[in-house]
């Protein structure tokens, strides 16, 4: 039986595809999430013999790119067929002359497989480095052994400051809790939240699921430090992490983390710590390997719309192992 090539405007096509083993943004809900945003997704889904391998995509001005958006750790097919792979690669050259796939991990072969794909399909690739993801390997350490390997003045901090907050990390969602967490953010150093309601909707469903680790720093009874984690499959996600700037003096962030480092490690008892994309310096320190991530620009040079931006690539990247494939 031959390979079935679909197209979908809707993420429902990708039931059954988010497995038991799936990360949070691998799941039919996380997508659902994304969908209810200002985008139009394209579900391109390849099938035969029962077995399905889906890409799940949305339309761009520029053509197609990941459906993802900017609190997506990775995106990566969902199915490992490489057959299913190829034949979806060389049949999207008959929907737009152009992709763009990120952030990818390498590490899963996800890159990999998705390269040779669409180069076997024909068209012109371009990859690059997009972002990076700071990880920490447990290494079946119990948290005092973990801490007694970081930095000095980390470990100092603690010991100072510790005694001058309460910190109580909740597995399921709280009201009280989250107004917390988000007085907390829009007194913090960071922007604004782009679609907060997307992140209260995962923050929601994670707690339902028994998945969430929310975590609160409060100094006399005031929030002054809160972070949002998920566990699962054996690996901690941190998503997010923001205190109080008045009340920096405190370290109130420094010991939030540690105690939510201690509850994944020695209660949960994860192998892994994922500390999301970003290049921030303090990730070093509580980290201890660096994982990049991976953007694919594909171009089919048949379509003289591929044409401009191909010839953009081409004068960025100049070097050998930057050309196209």
């Amino acid at each position: 039986m031959g390979i079935a090539v679909s197209y979908h405007d809707t993420v429902t096509k990708l039931q059954g595809l988010d497995g038991p083993g799936a990360g949070p943004f691998d799941r039919l809900a996380w997508f659902a999430l994304l969908e209810t945003g200002d985008i139009r997704p394209l579900i391109a889904l390849a099938e035969r013999d029962g077995e399905q391998l889906a890409l799940p995509l949305q339309h761009q001005p520029a053509g197609l790119a990941s459906l993802a958006n900017w609190f997506s750790f990775t995106w990566r097919p969902l199915g490992q067929n490489t057959d299913l792979l190829t034949a979806l690669a060389r049949d999207l050259r008959s929907k737009t002359h152009r992709i763009d796939m990120a952030p990818l991990p390498a590490e899963d072969g996800s890159t990999a497989a998705l390269e040779r794909a669409f180069r076997e399909a024909g068209w012109w690739i371009w990859r690059a480095q997009c972002d990076e993801n700071h990880v920490l390997r447990v290494a079946g350490r119990r948290f005092a052994d973990y801490w007694a390997q970081r930095p000095g003045k980390m470990r100092t901090t603690l010991k100072r400051k510790a005694k001058k907050v309460d910190v109580d990390i909740l597995d399921h969602f709280d009201e009280t809790a989250w107004r917390d967490y988000q007085a907390v953010y829009a007194e913090s150093w960071k922007p604004a939240e782009e679609r907060a309601d997307i992140l209260e909707q995962f923050a929601r469903a994670e707690g339902a699921a028994g998945r969430l680790r929310l975590g609160i720093a409060r100094a006399d009874g005031v929030p002054v430090a809160a972070q949002f984690w998920t566990v699962e499959n054996g690996t901690a996600y941190i998503h997010k992490l923001a205190h109080i700037e008045a009340a920096k003096p405190l370290s109130a962030g420094t010991t939030l983390s540690a105690a939510l480092f201690e509850q994944v490690i020695d209660t949960d008892k994860v192998d892994l710590v994922d500390f999301g994309t970003g290049t921030d310096a303090y990730k070093r320190d509580w980290m201890e390997a660096n994982r990049p991530r991976y953007r694919l620009t594909c171009l089919d040079w048949r379509q003289p719309r591929a044409w401009p931006a191909a010839a953009k690539a081409w004068v960025r990247h100049l070097a050998p192992h930057n050309r196209p494939s």
